[in-house]
């Protein structure tokens, strides 16, 4: 929902909403743990000279919310989280042995959209990104590049996400005021990145004048239900922050070096990504996503509620998102409403289940009931979720 008294453009998640919000962030943060990521909390503002190191107050001040002063400080409300990871990263000292170093984060950051702009939590003025800075050597850029683009693919194949195109974001040289000015680093940086997209097959054109002021970045472009195209995934090739925040590792001959960082984002925003994700399934969510995965109706509340209501709190036990449908209201009109709903199961138990203590459900999108036992429903159930499905 959204509320004038709150702010224009500042969504607020409902129950359900932010169900499918948790379960993307326990989804993605699963992933990148495996690959080894850490992940950190930073809080979401900054003080201005923090983003005048980084450069983002002369090159984005103009979408940044206007800073506050406070006991003689001038704070901004964050519109990226790099700095913050910067400084992270500085904050020890470290060896080559250490590289790669993996910093993960749902961020909230704010920016100012102008209010024609604003369109529900796709276009905000308040959201999370899922967000990570990668700081690598130069050796490792081609591996860690490499991983990330399979990371995107990996979670676009599982969440069934087809249609979609990349982008490879390039400056303009010969724009001297947007882009930092180092000649040998951003043709490094942008030879670096078409080599490895080019050894992975991936088909991509190029974009002149797309890139961030800091260095190239790979962008994947989506095709929502309505509107136009948009950026979800994006994976971005840094040389000069690492050498703004003066960021360093001490190399095999024992000298300093400076990091190369990796910016990436696999769904983006989580909000940006619920608003195209419901429209791209029609709201029928796969049932490791769906608020309510369960509905039980009983057949006719006087015989069959009891059975229902165990049936109710076993799935519960085993952490099911289930619902007991025990309204006064006709089995028909109930099974159309559970489908108006895209529920993914519902369960329909009569006297003939209470007998055999059996459970009778049908899919949503299906019109056959099947028949099986309590424990071959939880089995089906759990599978289903493990598997995404």
């Amino acid at each position: 929902m959204t509320s004038d008294l709150v702010g224009r453009g500042l969504p607020m998640y409902l129950p359900n909403g932010y169900i499918i919000w948790e379960e993307l962030e326990n989804y993605i943060k699963g992933k990148e743990k495996k690959l080894g990521y850490h992940h950190v909390l930073t809080p979401p503002l900054g003080n201005v000279e923090l983003y005048k190191t980084s450069g983002h107050w002369d090159h984005y001040k103009d979408d940044m919310f206007p800073a506050m002063e406070i006991d003689g400080e001038e704070f901004v409300l964050r519109p990226m989280n790099c700095p913050h990871h910067m400084m992270i990263y500085s904050n020890n000292i470290h060896s080559y042995k250490d590289l790669p170093i993996r910093i993960g984060e749902i961020a909230r950051d704010c920016r100012y959209e102008a209010s024609g702009a604003l369109k529900g939590i796709e276009r905000a003025r308040s959201f999370c990104q899922n967000d990570a800075h990668l700081f690598v050597t130069p050796e490792q850029i081609k591996d860690e590049f490499s991983t990330v683009v399979n990371l995107i693919l990996e979670v676009y194949k599982e969440l069934n996400i087809n249609n979609f195109r990349f982008e490879l974001s390039l400056r303009d040289s010969e724009d001297k005021v947007k882009y930092y000015q180092d000649d040998k680093m951003w043709n490094h940086a942008e030879d670096t990145l078409r080599k490895v997209l080019d050894e992975l097959n991936i088909d991509y054109t190029e974009k002149i004048g797309e890139a961030a002021f800091y260095g190239p970045k790979l962008d994947v472009q989506v095709k929502p239900a309505v509107g136009n195209e948009y950026t979800l995934s994006t994976c971005q090739l840094d040389f000069c922050l690492p050498m703004k925040f003066d960021l360093t590792y001490v190399d095999r001959d024992g000298k300093k070096k400076t990091p190369v960082v990796i910016h990436r984002a696999i769904f983006g925003s989580i909000d940006r990504f619920i608003a195209y994700y419901i429209e791209e399934t029609k709201g029928a969510l796969p049932t490791w996503l769906s608020p309510v995965q369960v509905n039980i109706i009983p057949v006719n509340n006087e015989y069959h509620l009891d059975y229902a209501s165990g049936v109710f709190n076993l799935l519960k036990e085993h952490n099911i998102r289930v619902k007991l449908d025990d309204r006064e209201e006709k089995l028909g009109y109930k099974m159309r409403e559970s489908v108006t709903h895209k529920i993914p199961f519902a369960l329909i138990l009569g006297d003939k289940e209470k007998e055999n203590g059996t459970i009778s459900y049908r899919k949503y999108g299906s019109t056959e009931t099947i028949t099986v036992t309590k424990e071959e429903f939880l089995t089906l159930i759990k599978d289903t979720i493990i598997n995404k499905k």
